[in-house]
């Protein structure tokens, strides 16, 4: 069972849902090592102090807040648990709104919401509550050294609390791309609307991949086994300079199921598996040789 991040409660006028929050998200990105280009070794990473000249551990770190040029006001853990916020332990919806005025601009992690023994009635009645209404839930908490807006909503039996950037955190669109007023003709319009009728679908996130990711993986793996891959030839993009030219030629596509992405096949996965299970057994065969 993962570890909860925050325990608290959420209150909406005098009813409160003790819960505690889960971290409903993980990246599954590849990670590398930095190593020394000479000896192969893994680099550390090490906090050096300038004025004595020496790494310092872990232990002898503390935080600053930079006032002035070269003056700190130095923070104990014990100076954020003193912070005058209500929102240390209670999620108060302020307010509820249709969730289509929460541009997706604003959203920045998820999180599980999952209640304690005696919060399971008030959740669930929260959360068809909710629901029925088609709402989300605003409030503000306070997680990870910092506070920050929430939305709190329903999905798939649960409720999930979205933490959301505030608007002097949302970037100011460049004056160079705001210029979109450029006239188009009805017919242009038309062939538009209706390639993307020809795409419209919905959405099926277990249908898309990491293809690079999965990519990423060949090419190590064909390291491992002393195989030179060849990189594949960049398309070249079709020479269509008319705007209406290339609309017609992409509705066609799209009409023959040539612009739509490929969901894989089960003899394709399974071929994967197959080949996931041999590898092991592959790089054990070269350890043993080069032994």
């Amino acid at each position: 069972m993962p570890r909860s991040i925050w325990n608290g409660v959420i209150s909406f006028g005098m009813v409160s849902i003790p819960v505690k929050l889960y971290t409903a998200t993980e990246d599954k990105d590849i990670s590398f090592n930095l190593l020394h280009k000479n000896c192969g070794g893994k680099l550390k990473q090490q906090r050096f102090c300038p004025v004595h000249e020496q790494v310092i551990e872990w232990g002898d770190v503390q935080r600053g807040y930079e006032y002035e040029k070269g003056e700190y006001v130095v923070m104990e853990d014990s100076d954020f648990e003193k912070l005058p916020l209500p929102s240390k332990h209670t999620v108060e919806l302020s307010a509820f709104v249709d969730a289509a005025q929460i541009d997706p601009i604003y959203y920045q992690r998820t999180y599980y919401l999952e209640p304690e023994e005696k919060g399971i009635k008030p959740y669930a009645l929260l959360m068809k509550a909710l629901k029925d209404k088609h709402l989300t839930g605003v409030a503000k908490i306070a997680i990870r050294n910092k506070e920050q807006l929430a939305a709190v909503r329903p999905m798939d039996g649960t409720l999930v609390l979205e933490t959301l950037y505030y608007p002097d955190e949302i970037r100011e669109t460049p004056v160079e791309l705001t210029n979109t007023d450029q006239k188009v003709s009805d017919k242009e319009l038309k062939m538009a609307e209706a390639l993307i009728d020809l795409l419209k679908d919905d959405f099926k996130p277990e249908e898309y991949k990491d293809e690079y990711r999965e990519a990423l993986k060949t090419v190590i793996e064909a390291k491992l086994e002393g195989q030179e891959l060849v990189a594949p030839k960049a398309g070249r993009p079709a020479k269509i300079t008319d705007l209406m030219t290339a609309l017609k030629a992409s509705v066609e596509a799209a009409k023959k199921g040539g612009t739509k992405p490929a969901a894989k096949g089960r003899a394709a996965a399974e071929d994967e598996e197959e080949e996931e299970e041999e590898r092991p057994a592959r790089r054990r065969k070269k350890v043993a040789a080069a032994g």
